[in-house]
C-alpha cells in the first residue's frame, strides 16, 4: 500500500507517538532509548506496530519504524542497507533535508546510530559508518537504497507476522561497492580489539566524526 495511512489506521497510543515524533532528531532519540531487541527467542522482523507494542527494536525494525513515523510527516520510506563482509548488514532510515542526507539508526554499537543531515550523497553518508563498523568481523563493502513503496501492498506498517519479505528485498537490492584501504582497516581493527580487551561491555565512541552523529 503506497497511500499514506490516515490517522484512523493507528491506535491512539501510536498516533500520539507519531504526533510527538515530528522530526528525525526526535525519532532518533525515541529509538536510541528504546531497549534493543536481542532476539533471544529467535530472529524477528517486526512492524512498527509490533515494535511499539513490545517496546524493543533491532536495526531493521527501528528503520522500518522510523519510516512509518516520518511518512506521516512527509518523508518517503527510504532505507539504506549497509553491506558487510561478515554478512551482518546494518539497515538505517535515510532522509534529505535542504538537499543533504541524514539517517536514523539503532544498533548495539553507538557509532552505528543516526547521522545529522550533513552529507552530500548516500556514498558520503555510508562512509561516515566505515570506521565505527569495524569490530571483530565487520567491514563495510557496499550500500543499497530501498524504497518500501516498492513492496506494493505488503503490510510493513501494521503486520503481526514476521516480515521476511523486507529482509529478502534488501538482500536482493543492487549494492554499490565501497572500498576502504586494508592498512586503515587493520589499524581500526587493532584499536577495536585493544579497546574491547579493556572495556568488554562498552561500545567505543572514540571516532573523529562523532560531531556528525545524531544521538
Amino acid at each position: 500500500m503506497n497511500v499514506t495511512p490516515a490517522p484512523e489506521a493507528f491506535t491512539r497510543k501510536e498516533w500520539r507517538l507519531i504526533e510527538s515524533l515530528n522530526t528525525p532528531a526526535r525519532v532518533q532519540r525515541f529509538f536510541s532509548t528504546m531497549p534493543y531487541n536481542w532476539e533471544k527467542q529467535g530472529g524477528t522482523m517486526r512492524s512498527f506496530r509490533e515494535a511499539v507494542k513490545r517496546n524493543q527494536a533491532h536495526c531493521l525494525e527501528a528503520a522500518v519504524g522510523a519510516a512509518v513515523i516520518l511518512e506521516q510527516h512527509g518523508y518517503p520510506p527510504l532505507l539504506l542497507d549497509i553491506e558487510s563482509v561478515d554478512l551482518l548488514d546494518h539497515v538505517i532510515f535515510v532522509f534529505q533535508q535542504d538537499g543533504s542526507w541524514g539517517s536514523i539508526g539503532r544498533s548495539r554499537d553507538i557509532g552505528l546510530h543516526g547521522r545529522k543531515p550533513l552529507f552530500r550523497s548516500l556514498r558520503d553518508l555510508t562512509w561516515s559508518y566505515v570506521d565505527p563498523y569495524v569490530d571483530f568481523s565487520g567491514r563495510i563493502k557496499g550500500y543499497g537504497l530501498a524504497n518500501l513503496y516498492d513492496l506494493g501492498n505488503y503490510d510493513w506498517r501494521f503486520s503481526a507476522k514476521k516480515m521476511t519479505k523486507i529482509e529478502d528485498y534488501l538482500r536482493a537490492l543492487p549494492h554499490k561497492r565501497l572500498r576502504s584501504a586494508n592498512k586503515r582497516y587493520e589499524k581500526l581493527l587493532a584499536r577495536y580489539k585493544k579497546y574491547k580487551q579493556r572495556y568488554p561491555d562498552r561500545s567505543p565512541a572514540y571516532y573523529e566524526n562523532r560531531n556528525h552523529w545524531m544521538l
